[in-house]
């Protein structure tokens, strides 16, 4: 592939630029800059300035409502977005259920759920793992039995992301039990307001309430809502997955992450001079950097393949992806060194304007780098890629 940007490509990309430096607000660009946390109102703002735009969705085919751009352009676009520090367009509505139903739902399911993605009508949540089935899925044990035009659910989901905001939840679930546990599983969307749904907080180590345990207790769920065949839902989840993936590993963040290490570095001192000027911490930056740049190219040699949905090339993204964002958290501590240690949840909220401790930067690192201790855990373990990895491009 040509790694070189055409002018049509730089041209696309200026107007990009252009447009998020007129529509970005100012508060929300802050809040991402300086590590802050973001509400559900943050977030439906953003969503809902890039579907005016019509740009929320850069990999949707236009027959669906997307803009219909090339690879390079959704790359390009992504960077640009991380330059500026916009919000994320949260993945689980854009781009993990709606291309399952895109791929596999019935027109209906297209035509009721695709515009409401794209308005962010529905807040959607992802219900796959749950407690004893995380890297291995397939042994979940939460039940749909079929009752007339209606599955009935019951069990219970964990480390569900932002569910206490979510409108739809779509869920693996057991169909079958009598076959071999992949075979047994089915892809159901499920509306959080349905009587017997239970949203339980779980609070993580930085006081933040971002994941949840989610119940079912005898939940009806109109058999419309199942994605393709009863008991194929394991291929549908595969599929998800890999779009899953390839997003985790978010190389335009990591570079956005990558200039705040460099600019707070030099302006801390070690031995009277700027800490990014130490050869140890230099050569780290310097390593991170080229390892960056390696997963870059590896990621649009995956876009480049347009013909065909992420494949277990999906599994290298994630594993590099996530322990280069970890190692970005680790030399953010490292360069705060004892002002990371201070924990300001009035500021990480936005209440105050400055930390307590008096480092703005330095403020949210500590739980930032402890919330990113998740990212080789959640997607499927690094563990389980390097096995997919082993078997499936190694051949071993």
């Amino acid at each position: 592939m040509d790694l070189n940007y055409t002018s049509e490509d730089l041209a696309f990309r200026d107007q990009v630029r252009a447009f998020l430096d007129a529509s970005l607000p100012a508060d929300l660009q802050h809040k991402v800059r300086m590590h802050l946390r973001l509400s559900k109102p943050d977030y439906v703002r953003w969503h809902q300035i890039l579907a005016a735009q019509g740009w929320v969705a850069p990999g949707w085919p236009v027959e669906f409502g997307g803009p219909g751009w090339s690879p390079v352009q959704r790359h390009l676009f992504d960077e640009e977005c991380a330059r500026a520090g916009t919000p994320p367009i949260l993945p689980f509505g854009v781009n993990m259920v709606a291309p399952v139903i895109m791929a596999f739902g019935s027109d209906a399911q297209k035509a009721h759920f695709l515009p409401r993605i794209l308005s962010c009508q529905d807040w959607w949540c992802q219900g796959y793992s749950e407690p004893g089935a995380g890297s291995d899925l397939a042994s979940l044990k939460t039940t749909a039995v079929r009752d007339g035009d209606h599955y009935i659910v019951n069990g219970q989901k964990t480390w569900t992301t932002l569910a206490q905001h979510a409108d739809m939840i779509f869920c693996l679930v057991r169909t079958d039990s009598g076959v071999r546990k992949q075979e047994g599983i089915s892809f159901l969307l499920i509306d959080m307001h349905t009587p017997g749904v239970t949203v339980r907080p779980i609070l993580m180590l930085d006081e933040d309430h971002e994941v949840n345990e989610v119940f079912f207790d005898n939940v009806r769920v109109p058999a419309a809502n199942l994605i393709g065949q009863e008991n194929r839902g394991w291929t549908y989840a595969k599929y998800l997955l890999g779009h899953e993936r390839t997003g985790i590993a978010a190389v335009g963040r990591s570079k956005r992450e990558l200039a705040f290490v460099k600019r707070y570095a030099a302006a801390q001192a070690k031995n009277g001079k700027p800490l990014l000027q130490d050869p140890y911490f230099a050569a780290k930056v310097a390593t991170l950097e080229i390892e960056l740049m390696a997963l870059e190219m590896t990621v649009l040699r995956v876009l480049a393949q347009e013909h065909k949905a992420p494949g277990p090339e999906a599994s290298v993204l994630k594993v590099r992806g996530t322990e280069i964002q970890q190692t970005l958290t680790e030399l953010m501590v490292e360069a705060a060194g004892p002002m990371a240690l201070a924990f300001d949840p009035a500021y990480l909220e936005s209440d105050t304007e400055h930390s307590a401790a008096g480092d703005d930067d330095a403020a949210p690192l500590a739980g930032y780098y402890f919330n990113f201790r998740k990212t080789s855990i959640y997607g499927g373990s690094n563990e389980i890629q390097r096995n997919i990895i082993t078997q499936m491009i190694l051949g071993l």
